[in-house]
């Protein structure tokens, strides 16, 4: 951890308070950040690199709305073979480079019959279905408590703040529960039954592990999920990870916009 903080301290002057992670095909969002500099996690020491199509596999560091944030463009699956302590080790970066805030961004499967995909959803809680959590093995008591509180895990001041912003854009967010599955494999439809049983309003294999390590360190997150495709057997169609990145490229514009204002508030 440490040559890898040194190495990206090395390339940047600035402390960003801000952290963002752009899930599947929405990237586009890294465009509008100002005063840019880029940093390739294939050049980072010890950092894990994304294989996934959709995710780019960057450090961005500069300003939106004249905020200085750093964003993470593509991030690390535990589908792609790596542990869990890999997966969440870029989140372990950036709260040593100092963010305060997270906002973690995803795509993820419609399970509420009342979402459509292009929505954008606040996650306001989550369920761990794969029972596996990044904070399993020795604990460091300087960085976080051994049992982690997750009561308010979503930031309730956030989330009404980003639903502020929202109406003020005209924009209407869904709100729901993300429900957690490892991947890479989509859920069957009897899973989706079962998610929505439980009180799931989507599904994604991604963001539980981050948002476990950065609450752990006193980071206080805001979720979106980009509703980019209605979970199996919704709608009589086969899902294609394609089609997942061109409705998060489809919705990119208003995305952003989301999240420039949010940016600006915070």
């Amino acid at each position: 951890m440490k040559k890898t903080i040194k190495y990206i301290k090395s390339k940047i002057n600035v402390a960003p308070e801000i952290g963002i992670v752009l899930g599947s095909g929405l990237g586009n969002f890294a465009d509008n950040i100002e005063d840019r500099i880029e940093i390739s996690y294939k050049d980072i020491p010890n950092f894990p690199v994304s294989t996934v199509s959709g995710h780019d596999g960057k450090l961005i560091f500069g300003k939106i709305n004249g905020k200085d944030i750093v964003a993470m463009k593509g991030r690390i699956h535990f589908y792609e073979g790596y542990d869990m302590k890999d997966v969440v080790f870029p989140i372990k970066v950036l709260a040593e480079i100092g963010i305060k805030y997270l906002i973690i961004t995803n795509a993820a499967g419609g399970v509420n019959m009342d979402f459509s995909a292009g929505d954008l959803m606040l996650i306001t809680d989550h369920i761990n279905i794969t029972g596996r959590s990044p904070l399993i093995g020795p604990n460091d008591d300087s960085e976080g408590p051994r049992f982690l509180d997750m009561t308010n895990c979503y930031d309730n001041e956030l989330i009404a703040m980003a639903d502020d912003v929202s109406s003020k854009m005209g924009l209407k967010l869904q709100k729901g529960v993300y429900m957690y599955f490892t991947g890479p494999n989509y859920e069957t439809a009897a899973e989706i039954r079962m998610a929505r049983v439980l009180g799931a309003d989507a599904v994604g294999m991604s963001t539980v592990p981050e948002v476990i390590v950065a609450r752990h360190r006193g980071i206080k997150v805001l979720g979106i999920s980009t509703i980019t495709n209605m979970g199996t057997g919704v709608l009589d169609k086969p899902l294609d990870h394609s089609e997942v990145v061109q409705v998060g490229q489809e919705v990119s514009h208003k995305f952003s916009k989301l999240l420039t204002d949010i940016v600006g508030v915070m």
